[in-house]
């Protein structure tokens, strides 16, 4: 997969070969003075990634410490001791 960075002008210019290389080889950077700004990507690539897409939740019950205990007690004190950052 070939990314390739596209200053705004030449986009705009040349907007049939920008589209057409996101099509066959993969997402393609558009830059507004110098800065990487806007990314051009086919709509199978985009669907694709909306579908990989996992629930936060899900992600934390998978993970390996989702069994460890935490002491999750707050100190619901209103003036608590001062704490050093």
């Amino acid at each position: 997969m070939r990314q390739q960075a596209w200053q705004l002008e030449e986009a705009r210019n040349g907007l049939s070969q920008l589209v057409e290389q996101a099509l066959t080889e993969g997402p393609q950077i558009i830059t507004l003075h110098g800065v990487e700004t806007v990314i051009v990507l086919s709509y199978k690539e985009y669907r694709r990634m909306l579908l990989n897409q996992h629930k936060l939740s899900s992600f934390f019950a998978e993970s390996p410490l989702a069994d460890l205990a935490l002491d999750l007690h707050r100190d619901k004190r209103v003036w608590r001791q001062n704490v050093e950052l």
